[in-house]
């Protein structure tokens, strides 16, 4: 294992990426590049100027505006006049399925070791586990367990805000609001 400095704004990008907790840079950058693990022993380090490379306007736009429905949240009165901590995860799923429901599939991905977490209708996630108390997610067509802990909550939230692509700092911030 070789390690090597980034900066700052690389080091976002690579962890606004991560699919699942505990996924390593090396997987994020693997799978960002796609590089099997195999082919990724040969490369040569005159391969590795690549990945810096700037992108193009046209790519780099639709990032910029990711984020500014959830900051807004943030800010707003909606989140905090929310009384419990699942009025807060249910409002806050609600506003990242409307400010990018094609990214919201990626939910369907996180599960736990026994159950899975988010589903198309109720009848998946009652069969998945005893007691999930699933809830509708306001605005979409998913389906989300309520039974689970604060911090099980904030974790679903985390995974399910970097599948999708938001950096760090705000999974953070969002993850700390429930």
């Amino acid at each position: 294992m070789k390690t090597i400095e980034v900066d700052e704004e690389l080091y976002r990008y690579i962890a606004s990426n991560t699919r699942h907790i505990g996924e390593s840079a090396s997987d994020i950058l693997r799978r960002l590049l796609k590089i099997e693990s195999v082919a990724a022993q040969h490369l040569s380090p005159t391969a590795l100027p690549s990945i810096a490379e700037p992108k193009d306007q046209a790519k780099a736009e639709p990032e910029l505006l990711l984020g500014q429905g959830i900051e807004q949240m943030l800010k707003g009165e909606e989140l905090k006049s929310q009384e419990s901590a699942i009025d807060r995860f249910m409002h806050i799923l609600s506003v990242l399925y409307q400010e990018n429901p094609t990214a919201f599939a990626q939910a369907n991905d996180i599960k736990g070791r026994k159950r899975i977490y988010f589903a198309d209708d109720e009848a998946a996630l009652l069969a998945s586990g005893n007691t999930t108390k699933p809830k509708a997610i306001a605005g979409s067509p998913y389906w989300v367990i309520t039974n689970t802990n604060t911090g099980r909550k904030r974790n679903i939230v985390a995974q399910l805000m970097a599948a999708m692509g938001y950096a760090h700092g705000l999974i953070e911030r969002v993850s700390h609001s429930i």
